[in-house]
């Protein structure tokens, strides 16, 4: 006898559902080709994971920890030393300094290089990226043969009553050598991706140069310029290489918060050398702690400014 439609499908379905108490099976998810086995993604995290844990957090961990190896007291401490109070405001100066002379000369270099086409341009780029090629003790022996007592332009300068080395002048100049390519670097290659659209647009508009550049330019670069900023400062104020050589050291008068820290450490002073050291991780903490605080608060924008 011949089975009804259905009856047909009655018992297809019956054959297709799994029996009663059986779990059904998902077929294993094909790996893409493109996609790393399993154990080869586990491996590389735990080597990542590893790596920052054993040269990044154990460092910084350690430095906070020796910091207040004595108590809070031997802690707060080493910060009522006259030559400790020197070195952090002297380093704020110089942060304060150099900071904004860079923030006008990034902006500068990177509105010329991605803006406009000239002869020298591949070489002013080239300039731009000598400080991360240059050790830092060699751009602060540049500046002494030039304007130490001895050097070039030294007599001159002590003619006129002018010291620039084993002063803050010397400080500050060999600070924005090291620190200068932070604020150009973020701003060049966003630039020269958004090209010159809005900016001709304004001007079409009638904007004059000055309200282009506050109300077009500056808008659509605000947050790489941010970042450059947050880098720069982080930098002028940990800077040791360059500012050993020309500040010569004299305590209270040319010793910034690195300087300040070796000394403490070569005279076996551990846990103040530590203290001074933790209030400059603390400082570093808190600038990517802005940076990640920006990201995710205005990670819309941030978004919008890429897309545009």
């Amino acid at each position: 006898m011949a089975m009804s439609d259905s009856s047909v499908a009655l018992a297809a379905s019956l054959e297709e559902a799994p029996a009663a108490g059986s779990v059904a099976v998902r077929p294993p998810r094909r790996r893409l080709p493109t996609e790393e086995a399993p154990w080869v993604r586990r491996l590389l995290i735990t080597l990542a994971v590893g790596f920052l844990a054993l040269f990044l957090l154990l460092p910084l961990v350690t430095v906070f920890m020796e910091a207040f190896r004595k108590g809070a007291g031997a802690f707060i401490h080493a910060f009522a030393d006259p030559a400790a109070i020197d070195a952090i405001i002297l380093t704020l100066v110089v942060a304060a300094i150099a900071v904004p002379a860079n923030l006008v000369f990034g902006v500068a270099a990177a509105w010329a290089v991605a803006k406009f086409d000239f002869r020298g341009k591949a070489f002013l780029v080239t300039l731009i990226d000598l400080p991360f090629s240059v050790s830092p003790v060699v751009a602060g022996l540049v500046y002494v043969l030039l304007y130490a007592s001895h050097g070039i332009f030294g007599g001159l300068l002590q003619a006129n009553g002018i010291q620039i080395i084993f002063a803050l002048p010397g400080i500050i100049m060999a600070t924005v050598f090291v620190t200068f390519p932070f604020i150009a670097r973020e701003l060049i290659p966003l630039m020269e991706e958004l090209g010159n659209t809005d900016e001709e647009a304004a001007l079409t508009l009638g904007a004059s140069g000055l309200r282009m550049f506050w109300t077009v330019t500056l808008p659509n670069v605000k947050w790489a310029l941010l970042y450059g900023v947050l880098l720069c400062n982080a930098r002028a104020m940990g800077e040791f290489g360059a500012v050993s050589v020309v500040s010569g050291h004299i305590r209270g008068y040319t010793n910034t918060m690195p300087l300040h820290i070796e000394i403490l450490y070569n005279e076996y002073q551990f846990v103040a050398a530590f203290a001074v050291a933790s209030l400059l991780a603390a400082l570093a903490l808190v600038t990517l702690g802005i940076k990640s605080w920006l990201e995710h608060r205005y990670a819309g924008d941030l978004a919008a400014g890429h897309r545009h």
